[in-house]
């Protein structure tokens, strides 16, 4: 499955979570997963956790993020900056 059709899975709708991108047909954000898998929690984890989910939404997820980090001109503070 090529990046697109993964990004495929995931959707922003106003009526679902102020709109934030989640998983296609559930109300899981991208943000949500992305902060479970910092956390330490394995995809199978997440897996179990989740039934329904699919290994190619926890990817879409981590595309998604790797594409909008990419879009960005953010630059963390550097250390000493108030």
């Amino acid at each position: 499955m090529d990046d697109q059709e993964l990004l495929d899975r995931i959707e922003q709708d106003p009526d679902v979570l102020a709109g934030k991108p989640v998983i296609e047909g559930t109300r899981l954000s991208v943000e949500f997963i992305l902060n479970l898998l910092a956390q330490g929690t394995s995809q199978e984890e997440i897996l179990e956790e989740y039934t329904g989910l699919e290994r190619d939404d926890i990817r879409a997820c981590l595309i998604f993020a790797q594409k909008t980090v990419g879009e960005t001109s953010f630059v963390p503070r550097s250390r000493g900056s108030v």
